[in-house]
């Protein structure tokens, strides 16, 4: 489509072109791709007693009575009395446009549109628009309302927008002919025309529908053939994953097989693998992870975890060296503190190839690490780290194996779409035996039952974590926080030992207090979030979080999976205070009905957005002008099918029906950017 400027269009002078700009509109194709933000719906006139406080809207003809003015501030403002064809007196306030007593003389009849409401048994209209005929006030139609910046006005945006329209006409479709019919969708000169002018709202709505797929579709697609053609076929366990296995005191759940069987497919492919590995809390997606490590290992490939704070990363070393080492993997820990002599000889081992799996940091990527042959990375809680920080781990090896895990869950049709050119594998059953924790809500009424609650845990010898949102009293004397609630505590259980956990402590003492906890030597934890990911305490059986109104849901279930770790009934207590927002109800009541890490990723999508749970503002990735990843996703699973029928099919593109896509893909190839994760 050619690229001609907005200026060209009626209206749009200097100052204009460069408003429209700052909305992303600086040529005539950007104008009819720039989103309606509303509809006003003039289709049916609407007299003045029909305006009301639920629909306060008028469209109708006035005839102007009388004039007259009020001060305020030494402006003038001036008032007209009008009356429609029934009769209903009007007054209209023209705020900052005394201009108009020139034009709205007394007889004329008016066009009027805007919202009107009644004040001391009189309707008064400030906020309104007035033409002189019918057609110019849009009566019998539906307008779109823009977005507005600067010196643009909804009619400079109609004007634009009707001649962008004319001006390209015929738009030429985007998709091939068939999937028109198939997806039920506008051919593309319709759908724009549709989109800014349409008859119906159904209209707007199938054309927005038809666009956004398009969006979506044509992004799948684009990232899918750069993803190369993977020859994948079975492939079997080797004789340290087996032995691993058959150490275990348990059985893996039918997911961890199906995964650690697509990674292990995928590490022996000619190409290199990408995969996310999504899970839910406690789903034990760090056993596949070193399940798959021995496969890379037994290949001649050295491994890297790597993982975002050291007491994860030390926890994550623990674990392997109880597993892995009595089969003969030599195991590492690097992370920034380690330095001197220790991490001279570390790195020469890893150097030399004599280290098999390495645990570390963000030091991982360090320019003194190098690998003798790095052949798999594992990058644990990967939305916590940066793009630049992943793509360095992996120029550390050649054509290097990538798993990402998360253990914040995202819609599997999201998942798709953000990760496209990642394979995904999802963990949602849960180990034998476990128990869904029960979650309940607690007032300031209910405190003392919940501090009785707690105490019959210890005394059946469980543990219990309590979770504050700050350390110490920072001016904010409503909000509890971990110092003052630690002293608090050991009055309230006296005799049970206890001890305090934040971000200050140094991370030896951390691990200390961990270790101590694991043992049973400490009954429970006060701490802040720094407990959200990484521990694993099975005798742990009650977490109480204070002030959860403050949390956000990701991290509210991220603290709940601290607990429910073992065959053992859990509870967690979510604490709140008074004058709730709406939104914190909602996330309380979605944490009171659901344990499934999967709901309530759907509902913090329609809470926070995918940027905010996914990372993805980091990479400048997903400019979409039509689809929303939040209301869309139906939309998204069709366009992945569609892609992927079309890579199955013609992923040359080579057939007639195809050539529309080929020249699609060249000109949105600016446009869309396969994500790097």
């Amino acid at each position: 489509m050619a690229m001609r400027r907005i200026t060209e269009a009626p209206g749009i002078g200097k100052k204009a072109a460069e408003d429209l700009s700052s909305l992303g509109v600086t040529t005539l194709h950007d104008m009819i791709s720039l989103r309606p933000r509303a509809y006003d719906d003039r289709r049916q006139e609407r007299r003045i007693r029909n305006a009301s406080i639920e629909d306060p809207s008028i469209s109708c003809r006035i005839t102007v009575l009388s004039h007259s003015e009020f001060s305020s501030k030494a402006r003038r403002t001036l008032k007209v009395m009008a009356v429609d064809d029934d009769g209903t007196r009007i007054e209209i306030l023209c705020f900052n446009r005394y201009f108009l007593k020139q034009q709205l003389m007394t007889g004329t009849s008016w066009y009027i549109y805007g919202k009107a409401m009644r004040n001391h048994g009189v309707y008064q209209i400030s906020s309104f628009e007035i033409k002189r005929t019918r057609e110019e006030a849009g009566i019998g139609r539906i307008l779109p309302v823009y977005p507005l910046t600067g010196s643009l006005t909804e009619k400079t945006m109609r004007r634009a927008a009707e001649y962008a329209l004319l001006s390209l006409s015929p738009i030429p479709d985007e998709l091939p002919a068939s999937m028109y019919e198939r997806e039920n969708l506008m051919h593309h000169d319709e759908a724009y025309r549709r989109l800014h002018f349409p008859r119906t709202m159904e209209e707007a709505k199938k054309a927005l529908s038809t666009l956004a797929f398009t969006e979506l579709f044509l992004m799948e697609l684009s990232v899918l053939r750069e993803r190369p053609e993977g020859n994948r076929k079975k492939s079997s366990m080797t004789g340290r994953e087996r032995k691993l296995l058959e150490n275990l005191p348990f059985t893996l759940t039918e997911d961890q097989i199906k995964a650690a069987a697509e990674i292990r497919e995928d590490m022996d492919s000619p190409a290199p693998m990408q995969r996310l590995l999504q899970g839910d809390v406690g789903s034990g997606k760090t056993l596949v992870a070193w399940l798959t490590a021995l496969h890379a290992i037994d290949k001649g490939k050295q491994v890297a975890f790597m993982a975002p704070t050291e007491l994860l990363a030390r926890q994550h070393a623990d674990g392997a060296a109880a597993l892995l080492s009595p089969l003969g993997i030599n195991i590492a820990f690097i992370t920034g503190s380690v330095k001197g002599e220790s991490r001279k000889l570390l790195l020469k081992s890893l150097k030399e190839g004599t280290t098999d799996l390495i645990i570390g940091t963000h030091a991982l990527f360090s320019e003194d690490v190098s690998f003798k042959n790095l052949g798999y990375a594992i990058i644990d809680e990967q939305h916590r780290f940066g793009v630049q920080q992943r793509e360095a781990l992996m120029r550390k090896g050649k054509n290097a194996d990538i798993l990402s895990m998360t253990a914040t869950p995202i819609p599997r049709s999201l998942a798709l779409t953000i990760f496209a050119d990642y394979s995904v594998s999802v963990l949602r059953t849960m180990p034998k035996g476990r128990i869904p924790v029960k979650t309940y809500l607690v007032n300031e009424e209910r405190r003392s039952e919940m501090y009785k609650s707690v105490g019959v845990e210890f005394q059946r010898n469980h543990q219990a974590y309590f979770v504050y949102p700050r350390i110490d009293d920072e001016g904010e004397g409503d909000l509890r926080d971990v110092t003052t609630m630690y002293e608090f505590l050991k009055e309230k259980y006296p005799g049970v030992p206890s001890a305090l956990i934040h971000s200050r402590l140094p991370d030896d003492e951390k691990m200390r207090i961990l270790h101590d906890f694991k043992e049973k030597k400490i009954r429970y934890l006060v701490a802040t979030s720094v407990i959200e990911v990484g521990i694993d305490i099975p005798d742990a059986t009650c977490i109480i979080i204070e002030h959860a109104e403050r949390f956000g849901l990701a991290a509210l279930h991220q603290l709940r999976g601290r607990v429910g770790r073992s065959t053992l009934a859990s509870y967690c207590f979510l604490v709140y205070g008074k004058g709730l927002t709406d939104e914190a109800k909602a996330r309380l009541k979605v944490m009171k009905e659901t344990n499934d890490g999967f709901q309530i990723a759907e509902k913090d999508l329609q809470i926070r957005g995918p940027g905010e749970m996914t990372g993805d503002r980091q990479s400048g990735f997903l400019h979409l002008r039509f689809a929303s990843l939040t209301s869309d996703l139906d939309l998204v699973e069709r366009a992945r099918k569609e892609a992927e029928r079309i890579i199955k099919e013609d992923r040359g593109l080579l057939e007639a029906e195809n050539a529309v896509l080929r020249r699609e893909m060249l000109e949105h190839k600016a446009l869309i950017q396969p994500r790097q994760i």
